[in-house]
């Protein structure tokens, strides 16, 4: 079960959310996007290496404590340099980001001396070693090189970890190193999930917050907060109370693990896309509709529905048929929204996310509650 502390330590992700939907919606092109994806994914890694600390030990000592909060202090002062991370707050972001993986794994390495894990924590330690020199050397250059550098760390770090840190001399992590306590694992993503909805309301209520209860900008309120409570629903419907056993019941639990934290990842990247698309929609609910403005509108949904079929595929091994059809309609609706003000360009989403909850909802009557299947779970 997920401690205090840990829901204390998630708090700064609030903020870190916010500040990466207003570093996208600053830039809404080719590049800024994919920049933004880049500080997407370092994000990720630092939230997901918190949670894997504190599912291997135990978060009542209080050298874990303090471990944790110094990770909240240093995941804070990335999210301030985050708006400008590709510019003069380089140096600040990928150092303080640096500075706690490998202070992290330089502490449990220290700390751990005698016991089993601490050959995972040297591992980590030697990929973060790695990894630090495109981190270090895209924050001291400047345009393409430094998202070229950072990109190479990014993708160290990822590949690092599906490999299971292959690492010379003392090889590979073994599987069962890695996170598997499953109800703790599945705990902590359904509360990073709820945490990235809490800086979708939060974008959403400052955005409506200075427009005088016009009527057209309490419509686009009333349907941004709609697609909201969809994407609540549609998230938690039988895969996300049934993580923790799908992992259990895995063949390879850690894998899954894996699986699941990906899934999570893109419904994530698709709520701090809806996020822009709410603040467009609400400031300018019948402006003129521009070709990045609809991106953001539908492909954060589309984003969303996206991870949940991962999601749905990690526990049961197949896909319901209305995530894909909702795909499809969002991306056949494309062209025509060209001609259409944001606030109308909204509710096709919206109706999409609707028809996807009345889906679950109708299945869930017609039939009894499914157990969890994962792929290549023993029969």
């Amino acid at each position: 079960m997920a401690t205090f502390l840990e829901l204390f330590y998630d708090l700064a992700f609030v903020f870190a959310l916010t500040q990466l939907s207003h570093a996208l919606i600053q830039d809404l092109t080719w590049s800024g996007a994919f920049q933004t994806l880049l500080l997407l994914l370092t994000l990720w890694r630092v939230w997901f290496n918190t949670a894997w600390i504190t599912d291997r030990f135990n978060p009542q000592q209080t050298a874990i404590q303090l471990l944790v909060i110094a990770n909240l202090v240093g995941t804070l002062v990335i999210a301030i340099a985050l708006p400008d991370a590709f510019g003069r707050q380089g140096l600040v972001f990928a150092g303080v980001f640096v500075a706690l993986f490998i202070g992290t794994n330089i502490f449990l390495v220290i700390a751990l001396r005698g016991h089993a894990p601490r050959r995972t924590s040297g591992r980590i330690l030697f990929w973060y070693g790695v990894a630090a020199v495109p981190w270090i050397a895209g924050a001291l250059s400047h345009g393409t090189t430094r998202v070229a550098l950072w990109t190479l760390a990014v993708a160290l770090d990822y590949a690092s970890y599906a490999l299971y840190y292959p690492t010379p001399r003392i090889g590979r992590t073994p599987p069962s190193d890695l996170p598997t306590m499953a109800e703790h694992l599945s705990e902590r993503y359904r509360q990073f999930y709820i945490i990235a909805l809490g800086e979708l309301i939060l974008v959403t209520g400052l955005a409506f917050r200075d427009t005088a209860f016009t009527p057209d900008r309490t419509a686009a309120f009333l349907v941004t907060i709609t697609t909201t409570v969809l994407l609540w629903r549609i998230y938690i419907y039988r895969a996300g109370e049934l993580a923790a056993a799908a992992i259990k019941t895995a063949s390879d639990p850690a894998r899954l693990a894996g699986s699941t934290s990906y899934a999570h990842l893109v419904m994530v990247a698709g709520i701090v896309v809806t996020a822009v698309g709410d603040e467009l929609v609400i400031t300018h609910p019948f402006g003129h509709t521009q070709p990045a403005w609809i991106a953001v509108i539908l492909g954060g949904p589309a984003l969303f529905l996206a991870g949940r079929a991962g999601f749905e595929y990690a526990v049961f091994a197949r896909v319901s048929r209305d995530r894909t059809i909702g795909l499809v309609v969002m991306a056949a609706l494309t062209p025509a929204m060209l001609l259409l003000p944001p606030l109308l360009v909204a509710l096709a989403p919206t109706a999409v996310l609707a028809g996807v909850a009345i889906s679950d909802a109708t299945r869930a009557r017609a039939h009894p509650a499914e157990p969890p299947s994962p792929p290549g779970a023993p029969s």
